[in-house]
Order: structure tokens, then sequence, then C-alpha cells
């Protein structure tokens, strides 16, 4: 699929000479690989989020500690495997 971006002369200038020295093939070599790291830093961005709401749940005690859980779902499982003997 083609694309068209009007990238102004700043970024222009710097897609050109990153082509120029040979760090990369093409123009689009270079928009490819900026969109890959929005991509990533999206992703972070979506990570850092979820992790700042799971430590509000736990500062606000909407939390269970770990080895309740993890007892839980062994009795959980115990259960389910003795069911099926």
């Amino acid at each position: 699929m083609a694309l068209s971006a009007n990238l102004g002369g700043y970024l222009e200038d710097v897609v050109n000479q990153l082509v120029r020295t040979g760090r990369y093939n093409s123009k689009s070599e270079v928009l490819r690989e900026g969109v890959r790291l929005v991509e990533e830093r999206e992703k972070r961005l979506a990570l850092d989020a979820a992790l700042a709401e799971g430590l509000s749940d736990a500062a606000a005690g909407r939390a269970k500690p770990a080895e309740d859980v993890f007892d839980r779902l062994k009795a959980k499982y115990e259960a389910m495997a003795s069911h099926g003997s």
C-alpha cells in the first residue's frame, strides 16, 4: 500500500541524510524503522499504564497476596484432577 507523508523540511532533511550516509537504503526503510519505534513506544506506554493501575490497586487494597491466589489455584486443580480420575 502506497502512503504519502508530509514530514516538513527538517524531518525530510533528516531522512535524506540517513539515506545519503548509507545508514538506510531508502526513505521507506527510514520511515518503516520510525513507525516500528513508535509502535514499541506505544506498547511501553500501555504496559506502564497497566503497571501503574496494578500498583494503584495494590496500594488501595484491591489486590490479593500471591500466596493466597496460588493456594486457591492449587486446591482448584487438585480437585479437578481427583474428579477426573
